[in-house]
Protein backbone atom coordinates (compact mmCIF):
# COMPACT_ATOMS: atom_id res chain seq x y z
CA UNK A 1 0.00 0.00 0.00
CA UNK A 2 1.25 3.53 -0.68
CA UNK A 3 2.49 5.49 2.30
CA UNK A 4 0.05 8.16 3.45
CA UNK A 5 1.77 11.49 3.73
CA UNK A 6 0.92 14.12 6.27
CA UNK A 7 -0.74 17.36 5.27
CA UNK A 8 1.40 19.15 7.80
CA UNK A 9 4.33 21.35 6.71
CA UNK A 10 7.61 19.53 6.23
CA UNK A 11 9.96 19.20 9.19
CA UNK A 12 12.13 21.98 7.81
CA UNK A 13 9.27 24.39 7.22
CA UNK A 14 9.05 26.93 10.03
CA UNK A 15 5.93 28.95 10.68
CA UNK A 16 6.72 32.61 11.28
CA UNK A 17 6.42 33.43 14.98
CA UNK A 18 3.42 35.51 15.97
CA UNK A 19 4.22 37.98 18.74
CA UNK A 20 6.24 37.16 21.84
CA UNK A 21 9.00 35.75 19.65
CA UNK A 22 11.83 37.50 21.44
CA UNK A 23 11.45 35.28 24.48
CA UNK A 24 11.78 32.06 22.48
CA UNK A 25 15.21 30.62 21.71
CA UNK A 26 16.38 31.20 18.12
CA UNK A 27 16.34 28.21 15.81
CA UNK A 28 19.93 28.65 14.74
CA UNK A 29 22.94 30.04 16.53
CA UNK A 30 26.14 31.64 15.40
CA UNK A 31 29.36 29.65 15.40
CA UNK A 32 27.91 26.52 13.77
CA UNK A 33 29.61 24.82 10.86
CA UNK A 34 33.17 25.24 12.01
CA UNK A 35 32.78 27.84 14.75
CA UNK A 36 33.04 27.10 18.43
CA UNK A 37 29.93 25.88 20.23
CA UNK A 38 28.46 27.99 23.05
CA UNK A 39 29.64 27.06 26.52
CA UNK A 40 27.59 24.28 28.06
CA UNK A 41 26.32 24.47 31.61
CA UNK A 42 27.20 21.47 33.77
CA UNK A 43 24.55 18.75 33.64
CA UNK A 44 22.80 18.62 36.99
CA UNK A 45 21.51 15.43 38.54
CA UNK A 46 18.06 16.95 38.97
CA UNK A 47 17.42 19.69 36.39
CA UNK A 48 15.15 22.49 37.50
CA UNK A 49 11.53 21.64 36.86
CA UNK A 50 9.54 23.04 34.01
CA UNK A 51 6.85 20.47 34.17
CA UNK A 52 3.62 21.60 32.74
CA UNK A 53 2.41 23.35 29.66
CA UNK A 54 -0.25 25.99 29.64
CA UNK A 55 -2.09 24.57 26.69
CA UNK A 56 -5.08 24.69 29.00
CA UNK A 57 -4.62 28.41 29.33
CA UNK A 58 -4.55 28.79 25.58
CA UNK A 59 -6.83 25.94 24.57
CA UNK A 60 -8.68 23.79 27.08
CA UNK A 61 -9.29 26.37 29.81
CA UNK A 62 -10.53 28.83 27.22
CA UNK A 63 -12.77 26.37 25.47
CA UNK A 64 -15.21 25.88 28.32
CA UNK A 65 -16.04 29.58 28.26
CA UNK A 66 -16.28 30.11 24.53
CA UNK A 67 -20.06 29.95 24.38
CA UNK A 68 -20.27 32.77 26.93
CA UNK A 69 -17.31 34.83 25.80
CA UNK A 70 -18.53 34.92 22.23
CA UNK A 71 -17.17 34.43 18.76
CA UNK A 72 -14.09 32.97 17.14
CA UNK A 73 -12.98 36.55 16.53
CA UNK A 74 -12.61 37.10 20.27
CA UNK A 75 -10.65 33.87 20.60
CA UNK A 76 -8.38 34.97 17.77
CA UNK A 77 -7.80 38.32 19.48
CA UNK A 78 -7.01 36.67 22.82
CA UNK A 79 -4.50 34.25 21.30
CA UNK A 80 -2.88 36.60 18.80
CA UNK A 81 0.40 36.88 20.69
CA UNK A 82 1.03 33.14 21.04
CA UNK A 83 4.08 32.06 19.04
CA UNK A 84 3.37 29.28 16.57
CA UNK A 85 5.91 26.90 15.09
CA UNK A 86 6.06 23.44 13.56
CA UNK A 87 6.68 21.30 16.64
CA UNK A 88 5.65 17.95 15.19
CA UNK A 89 7.35 17.56 11.82
CA UNK A 90 6.70 14.05 10.51
CA UNK A 91 4.84 13.02 13.69
CA UNK A 92 1.71 14.90 12.67
CA UNK A 93 -1.34 12.88 11.70
CA UNK A 94 -1.39 11.56 8.13
CA UNK A 95 -4.33 11.95 5.77
CA UNK A 96 -5.35 8.38 6.65
CA UNK A 97 -5.48 9.40 10.33
CA UNK A 98 -7.53 12.52 9.69
CA UNK A 99 -4.78 14.94 8.70
CA UNK A 100 -5.64 18.52 9.55
CA UNK A 101 -9.30 17.72 10.20
CA UNK A 102 -10.57 18.21 13.74
CA UNK A 103 -13.71 16.16 13.22
CA UNK A 104 -12.25 13.05 14.88
CA UNK A 105 -10.20 12.48 18.04
CA UNK A 106 -7.59 15.09 18.95
CA UNK A 107 -4.17 14.19 20.35
CA UNK A 108 -1.73 16.82 21.59
CA UNK A 109 1.83 16.50 22.86
CA UNK A 110 2.55 18.74 25.84
CA UNK A 111 6.21 19.34 26.72
CA UNK A 112 7.65 21.14 29.73
CA UNK A 113 11.23 22.34 29.37
CA UNK A 114 13.68 23.93 31.77
CA UNK A 115 15.64 26.86 30.43
CA UNK A 116 17.37 29.97 31.71
CA UNK A 117 18.69 32.84 29.60
CA UNK A 118 22.27 32.03 30.52
CA UNK A 119 21.98 28.44 29.31
CA UNK A 120 22.62 27.35 25.74
CA UNK A 121 19.35 26.97 23.81
CA UNK A 122 20.42 23.55 22.57
CA UNK A 123 21.26 22.18 26.04
CA UNK A 124 17.72 21.61 27.28
CA UNK A 125 15.87 18.38 28.06
CA UNK A 126 12.11 17.94 28.21
CA UNK A 127 11.48 16.26 31.54
CA UNK A 128 7.71 16.72 31.36
CA UNK A 129 6.05 14.68 28.60
CA UNK A 130 2.26 14.58 28.62
CA UNK A 131 -0.20 13.36 25.99
CA UNK A 132 -3.61 15.01 25.91
CA UNK A 133 -6.28 12.85 24.26
CA UNK A 134 -9.73 14.16 23.37
CA UNK A 135 -12.09 11.56 21.86
CA UNK A 136 -14.10 12.24 18.71
CA UNK A 137 -17.08 13.23 20.88
CA UNK A 138 -15.07 16.27 22.03
CA UNK A 139 -16.66 16.17 25.48
CA UNK A 140 -13.90 14.53 27.53
CA UNK A 141 -10.14 14.90 27.94
CA UNK A 142 -7.45 12.56 29.25
CA UNK A 143 -3.91 13.29 30.43
CA UNK A 144 -1.22 10.60 30.22
CA UNK A 145 2.36 11.27 31.37
CA UNK A 146 5.31 9.38 29.89
CA UNK A 147 8.05 8.71 32.50
CA UNK A 148 11.14 10.82 31.80
CA UNK A 149 13.52 7.87 32.31
CA UNK A 150 11.76 5.48 29.93
CA UNK A 151 14.24 3.79 27.62
CA UNK A 152 13.53 4.78 24.04
CA UNK A 153 14.82 4.20 20.54
CA UNK A 154 15.41 7.74 19.35
CA UNK A 155 15.47 7.95 15.53
CA UNK A 156 18.11 9.76 13.51
CA UNK A 157 17.34 13.45 13.01
CA UNK A 158 18.99 15.21 10.07
CA UNK A 159 18.09 18.71 11.25
CA UNK A 160 20.41 18.48 14.27
CA UNK A 161 22.85 15.92 12.88
CA UNK A 162 21.79 13.31 15.44
CA UNK A 163 22.49 9.78 14.23
CA UNK A 164 19.93 7.98 16.39
CA UNK A 165 20.40 5.72 19.39
CA UNK A 166 19.02 4.33 22.65
CA UNK A 167 18.62 6.69 25.59
CA UNK A 168 16.15 7.95 28.18
CA UNK A 169 13.23 9.51 26.38
CA UNK A 170 13.79 12.96 27.88
CA UNK A 171 17.09 13.09 25.96
CA UNK A 172 15.20 13.15 22.64
CA UNK A 173 14.44 16.85 23.04
CA UNK A 174 18.08 17.72 23.61
CA UNK A 175 19.21 15.56 20.67
CA UNK A 176 16.83 17.39 18.35
CA UNK A 177 17.66 20.84 19.72
CA UNK A 178 21.45 20.64 19.36
CA UNK A 179 23.44 22.13 16.47
CA UNK A 180 20.87 24.85 15.82
CA UNK A 181 17.80 22.59 15.85
CA UNK A 182 16.38 24.69 18.69
CA UNK A 183 13.21 23.96 20.62
CA UNK A 184 11.39 23.31 17.37
CA UNK A 185 13.80 20.53 16.45
CA UNK A 186 13.70 19.18 20.00
CA UNK A 187 9.92 18.91 19.94
CA UNK A 188 9.92 17.30 16.50
CA UNK A 189 12.37 14.58 17.52
CA UNK A 190 10.49 13.98 20.77
CA UNK A 191 7.22 13.61 18.86
CA UNK A 192 8.81 11.18 16.39
CA UNK A 193 10.28 9.15 19.27
CA UNK A 194 6.90 8.90 21.01
CA UNK A 195 5.17 7.96 17.76
CA UNK A 196 7.68 5.16 17.23
CA UNK A 197 7.23 3.95 20.82
CA UNK A 198 3.43 4.19 21.17
CA UNK A 199 2.03 4.43 17.65
CA UNK A 200 0.30 7.72 18.52
CA UNK A 201 0.64 10.64 16.10
CA UNK A 202 -0.52 14.15 16.87
CA UNK A 203 -2.81 17.00 15.86
CA UNK A 204 -0.84 19.59 17.80
CA UNK A 205 1.79 20.29 20.42
CA UNK A 206 2.80 22.87 23.00
CA UNK A 207 5.98 23.82 24.86
CA UNK A 208 6.28 25.99 27.92
CA UNK A 209 9.17 27.11 30.07
CA UNK A 210 8.44 26.97 33.81
CA UNK A 211 8.83 30.75 34.26
CA UNK A 212 5.84 31.36 32.04
CA UNK A 213 3.88 28.71 33.86
CA UNK A 214 4.36 30.48 37.18
CA UNK A 215 3.07 33.70 35.58
CA UNK A 216 -0.17 31.97 34.64
CA UNK A 217 -0.72 30.69 38.19
CA UNK A 218 -0.02 34.17 39.55
CA UNK A 219 -2.58 35.59 37.13
CA UNK A 220 -5.13 33.12 38.47
CA UNK A 221 -4.17 34.23 42.00
CA UNK A 222 -3.81 30.78 43.55
CA UNK A 223 -4.84 27.18 42.96
CA UNK A 224 -6.32 24.63 45.35
CA UNK A 225 -4.21 21.49 45.63
CA UNK A 226 -4.60 18.47 47.88
CA UNK A 227 -1.16 17.26 48.94
CA UNK A 228 -1.20 13.47 49.28
CA UNK A 229 2.12 13.11 51.11
CA UNK A 230 4.21 15.68 52.94
CA UNK A 231 7.40 16.55 51.10
CA UNK A 232 10.32 18.85 51.86
CA UNK A 233 11.37 21.01 48.94
CA UNK A 234 14.61 20.03 47.28
CA UNK A 235 14.86 23.44 45.63
CA UNK A 236 13.54 26.22 47.88
CA UNK A 237 13.93 27.59 51.42
CA UNK A 238 12.60 30.48 53.48
CA UNK A 239 14.87 33.35 54.48
CA UNK A 240 13.20 35.76 56.91
CA UNK A 241 9.87 34.26 55.85
CA UNK A 242 10.50 34.84 52.15
CA UNK A 243 10.66 31.83 49.77
CA UNK A 244 13.87 31.75 47.73
CA UNK A 245 15.77 29.37 45.48
CA UNK A 246 18.36 27.57 47.59
CA UNK A 247 21.22 28.96 45.52
CA UNK A 248 20.01 32.51 46.14
CA UNK A 249 19.21 31.83 49.79
CA UNK A 250 22.77 30.63 50.44
CA UNK A 251 24.17 33.89 49.11
CA UNK A 252 22.35 35.86 51.81
CA UNK A 253 24.33 34.13 54.56
CA UNK A 254 21.17 34.09 56.66
CA UNK A 255 19.34 31.19 58.30
CA UNK A 256 17.56 28.98 55.78
CA UNK A 257 14.34 27.17 56.73
CA UNK A 258 13.29 24.45 54.27
CA UNK A 259 9.98 24.85 52.46
CA UNK A 260 7.75 21.92 53.45
CA UNK A 261 4.53 21.10 51.61
CA UNK A 262 2.18 19.75 54.27
CA UNK A 263 -0.33 16.99 53.66
CA UNK A 264 -3.90 18.17 53.07
CA UNK A 265 -5.90 20.47 50.80
CA UNK A 266 -4.81 24.09 50.58
CA UNK A 267 -4.64 27.19 48.41
CA UNK A 268 -1.20 27.66 46.88
CA UNK A 269 0.35 30.75 45.35
CA UNK A 270 2.21 30.38 42.08
CA UNK A 271 5.66 29.79 43.55
CA UNK A 272 4.37 27.17 46.02
CA UNK A 273 2.26 25.28 43.47
CA UNK A 274 5.16 25.24 41.05
CA UNK A 275 7.63 24.08 43.69
CA UNK A 276 5.30 21.34 44.94
CA UNK A 277 4.70 19.99 41.43
CA UNK A 278 8.41 19.74 40.70
CA UNK A 279 9.34 17.61 43.71
CA UNK A 280 10.26 13.95 43.26
CA UNK A 281 12.85 13.30 45.98
CA UNK A 282 11.16 12.10 49.14
CA UNK A 283 8.02 10.90 47.35
CA UNK A 284 7.14 7.21 47.62
CA UNK A 285 7.08 6.65 43.87
CA UNK A 286 9.45 9.46 42.92
CA UNK A 287 8.82 10.73 39.39
CA UNK A 288 5.54 8.81 39.10
CA UNK A 289 4.09 10.69 42.06
CA UNK A 290 5.42 13.89 40.52
CA UNK A 291 3.64 13.08 37.26
CA UNK A 292 0.33 12.80 39.10
CA UNK A 293 1.03 16.06 40.94
CA UNK A 294 1.69 17.75 37.61
CA UNK A 295 -1.57 16.51 36.16
CA UNK A 296 -3.35 17.56 39.35
CA UNK A 297 -1.99 21.08 38.97
CA UNK A 298 -3.17 21.35 35.36
CA UNK A 299 -6.67 20.35 36.42
CA UNK A 300 -6.60 22.77 39.37
CA UNK A 301 -5.66 25.60 37.02
CA UNK A 302 -8.43 24.71 34.58
CA UNK A 303 -10.97 24.55 37.40
CA UNK A 304 -9.85 27.86 38.93
CA UNK A 305 -10.09 29.62 35.59
CA UNK A 306 -13.58 28.24 35.01
CA UNK A 307 -14.97 28.78 38.51
CA UNK A 308 -13.73 32.36 38.89
CA UNK A 309 -15.05 33.66 35.58
CA UNK A 310 -11.61 34.08 34.01
CA UNK A 311 -12.94 32.53 30.81
CA UNK A 312 -16.12 34.60 30.61
CA UNK A 313 -14.33 37.94 30.74
CA UNK A 314 -12.41 38.82 27.55
CA UNK A 315 -10.10 41.22 29.43
CA UNK A 316 -9.16 38.64 32.07
CA UNK A 317 -8.82 36.00 29.39
CA UNK A 318 -6.32 38.13 27.51
CA UNK A 319 -4.40 38.68 30.76
CA UNK A 320 -4.15 34.91 31.19
CA UNK A 321 -2.89 34.33 27.67
CA UNK A 322 -0.45 37.24 27.93
CA UNK A 323 0.97 35.75 31.12
CA UNK A 324 1.88 32.56 29.26
CA UNK A 325 2.71 34.10 25.90
CA UNK A 326 6.40 34.85 26.34
CA UNK A 327 7.28 31.30 27.31
CA UNK A 328 4.60 29.48 25.35
CA UNK A 329 4.92 27.94 21.88
CA UNK A 330 1.96 26.26 20.18
CA UNK A 331 1.48 24.07 17.12
CA UNK A 332 -2.10 23.42 15.97
CA UNK A 333 -1.12 21.56 12.81
CA UNK A 334 -1.85 24.52 10.56
CA UNK A 335 -5.38 24.91 11.91
CA UNK A 336 -6.23 28.45 13.12
CA UNK A 337 -6.09 28.59 16.91
CA UNK A 338 -9.65 29.86 17.12
CA UNK A 339 -10.90 26.82 15.19
CA UNK A 340 -8.85 24.51 17.40
CA UNK A 341 -10.27 26.07 20.55
CA UNK A 342 -13.83 26.25 19.28
CA UNK A 343 -13.76 22.54 18.44
CA UNK A 344 -13.01 21.72 22.09
CA UNK A 345 -15.54 24.08 23.64
CA UNK A 346 -17.41 21.17 25.25
CA UNK A 347 -14.43 20.11 27.37
CA UNK A 348 -14.13 21.53 30.89
CA UNK A 349 -11.98 20.83 33.93
CA UNK A 350 -14.64 18.47 35.27
CA UNK A 351 -14.25 16.29 32.18
CA UNK A 352 -10.46 16.06 32.58
CA UNK A 353 -9.36 12.53 33.60
CA UNK A 354 -5.80 11.91 34.79
CA UNK A 355 -4.28 8.53 33.95
CA UNK A 356 -1.23 6.66 35.27
CA UNK A 357 1.41 4.80 33.29
CA UNK A 358 3.11 1.64 34.61
CA UNK A 359 0.58 1.48 37.45
CA UNK A 360 2.17 4.57 38.97
CA UNK A 361 5.55 3.08 39.84
CA UNK A 362 8.90 2.04 38.38
CA UNK A 363 8.69 -0.71 35.74
CA UNK A 364 12.10 -2.28 35.08
CA UNK A 365 13.16 -4.63 32.30
CA UNK A 366 15.36 -6.76 34.54
CA UNK A 367 18.46 -4.77 33.63
CA UNK A 368 17.59 -1.72 35.71
CA UNK A 369 16.13 0.18 32.75
CA UNK A 370 12.63 1.62 32.77
CA UNK A 371 10.20 0.52 30.07
CA UNK A 372 6.49 0.91 29.39
CA UNK A 373 4.44 -1.99 30.72
CA UNK A 374 2.20 -4.14 28.53
CA UNK A 375 -0.87 -2.48 30.08
CA UNK A 376 0.49 0.98 29.32
CA UNK A 377 1.26 0.07 25.70
CA UNK A 378 -2.29 -1.28 25.45
CA UNK A 379 -3.54 2.06 26.80
CA UNK A 380 -1.66 3.95 24.08
CA UNK A 381 -3.11 1.59 21.49
CA UNK A 382 -6.54 2.55 22.82
CA UNK A 383 -5.58 6.21 22.34
CA UNK A 384 -4.64 5.53 18.73
CA UNK A 385 -7.91 3.68 18.10
CA UNK A 386 -9.98 6.26 20.03
CA UNK A 387 -11.15 3.59 22.46
CA UNK A 388 -9.60 5.05 25.60
CA UNK A 389 -12.91 5.40 27.47
CA UNK A 390 -13.55 1.69 26.98
CA UNK A 391 -10.00 0.87 28.12
CA UNK A 392 -10.32 2.98 31.27
CA UNK A 393 -13.67 1.34 32.10
CA UNK A 394 -12.03 -2.08 31.91
CA UNK A 395 -8.83 -0.93 33.68
CA UNK A 396 -9.96 1.49 36.43
CA UNK A 397 -6.58 1.09 38.16
CA UNK A 398 -5.02 3.47 35.62
CA UNK A 399 -7.05 6.42 36.93
CA UNK A 400 -5.01 8.76 39.14
CA UNK A 401 -6.14 9.11 42.74
CA UNK A 402 -5.23 12.82 42.88
CA UNK A 403 -8.14 15.16 43.58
Amino acid sequence: MPVQTSRRPSADATRPPVGGAAAIPPQSRGGRGGGSSPAKRPRRKDPLWARLTVVFGAVLMMSSGVAIVGSKALISQATGDIAQRNLLGEAGKSDAEGGASLDGPIDMLLLGVDARERWAADDVRSDSIIILHIPATHDQAYLISIPRDTEAQIPAFKKSGYGGGTDKINAAFQAGARNGGGWEGGAQLMAQTIKRMTGVSFDGAAIINFGGFKNVIDTLGSVRLCVKQEVKSHHMSYVNGKPMWNADAKKTGKTMTPVVHKKGCQQMEGWAALDYARQRYGLTNSDYDRQQNQQQLIKAMAKKATDKGMLTNPVKLQQLIKAAGKAFILDTGGVPIEDFVFTMRGVTANELTMLKTNNGTFNGDGNGKEVLSAETLEMFQAVKQDKLAEFVFNHPEVISSRK
